[in-house]
């Protein structure tokens, strides 16, 4: 008779994998650049429209527009409260309607300074501590 051997299969081992995910937070390599940018975005903007409109009120009185037209009027209406801290700094010039009105020009330096004085203070208030802002 032959005897027959009859085999177990081996033990099956279970093995549970477990993972853990952590989140990580993105952290900016450059440490330097962070500050409030939308701040200074929004300023340099206000900054920009205020500046074009004294710029189109500048170039409107020296090609000598028309002010019967309303769009003439608009500007000179918006802008007006703008450029008149400025009067009498310079006298203005020209001839026959062509007026060279330098007050607008000292107006655009003037609010273009003080816009990015405002966004060099946002800068350094909203930097990092222990950083410099960025320089422009």
């Amino acid at each position: 008779m032959a005897t027959q051997q009859t085999s177990t299969p081996p033990a099956v081992e279970h093995v549970e994998r477990v993972e853990q995910v952590s989140h990580v937070d993105h952290v900016s390599i450059s440490e330097q650049s962070r500050y409030n940018y939308r701040a200074a975005a929004v300023v340099g903007f206000i900054v920009g429209v205020v500046d074009v409109l004294i710029a189109g009120r500048f170039l409107l009185k020296l090609l000598g527009a028309s002010e019967q037209s309303s769009f003439v009027n608009l500007i000179y209406a918006v802008s007006s409260p703008l450029v008149a801290p400025f009067h009498g700094i310079f006298p203005n010039s020209g001839a026959a309607g062509n007026i060279f009105e330098p007050a607008a020009l000292v107006a655009i330096a003037v609010f273009a300074l003080l816009g990015w004085g405002v966004v060099v203070l946002i800068r350094i208030a909203t930097a990092p501590r222990g950083t410099r802002p960025a320089t422009s």
